[in-house]
């Protein structure tokens, strides 16, 4: 049984980016910063072979700062239809290769590369939404990979709810079931 709830995880987490309206597309990333906790909606670009979420931001984004002084994350996914919760705790790479964030970057539509690209870091005062100014040839992307710790899936139903943590201690997935 717990070799087929890691196999939903992943099935799940595929169809997050390959799926356009999956609730598993957009999730919720949380970072600390100085202590507190930071949390904000991001979106899901790939999982790779070993459970690693990638997704895509603004090097010059808060997130950045934050992982960069703390690269300890939890990312929270939510199926509302399913009634499905999946919480990652995990830590957080910075892509800094050229030729890979090269590759992602070539697979961005035309219009979607206007996030990484605005002459002013995102966060930053503006007198008026109109009043973002775009480079025309500098961008800002880059890619974070979350490599996970642990993999927590709660599946809500009656008669029982089914709550069970994966953790990878290096050799591999080891599963835990949990009381709700």
């Amino acid at each position: 049984m717990e070799l087929e709830l890691l196999e939903t995880v992943r099935r799940e987490l595929i169809n997050g980016y390959s799926k356009k309206r999956h609730p598993f597309r957009y999730f919720t990333l949380a970072t600390v910063n100085e202590g507190k906790p930071r949390q904000r909606t991001v979106v899901l670009r790939k999982l790779l072979p070993d459970f690693s979420v990638l997704m895509y931001t603004d090097q010059r984004s808060k997130k950045i700062t934050d992982i960069s002084k703390n690269p300890e994350v939890s990312a929270l996914f939510y199926h509302p239809k399913q009634l499905l919760q999946l919480r990652i705790d995990a830590t957080a790479e910075i892509i800094t290769d050229s030729v890979q964030l090269n590759n992602y970057w070539k697979n961005i539509p035309e219009n979607s590369r206007k996030d990484y690209i605005t002459v002013k870091a995102p966060g930053s005062d503006i007198s008026h939404p109109d009043h973002v100014d775009y480079h025309c040839e500098a961008n800002y992307f880059t890619a974070i990979r979350f490599i996970p710790n642990t993999i927590e899936y709660l599946q809500l139903k009656r008669p029982d709810h089914l709550r069970i943590r994966f953790e990878n201690n290096g050799d591999g997935w080891h599963s835990q079931f949990l009381v709700p």
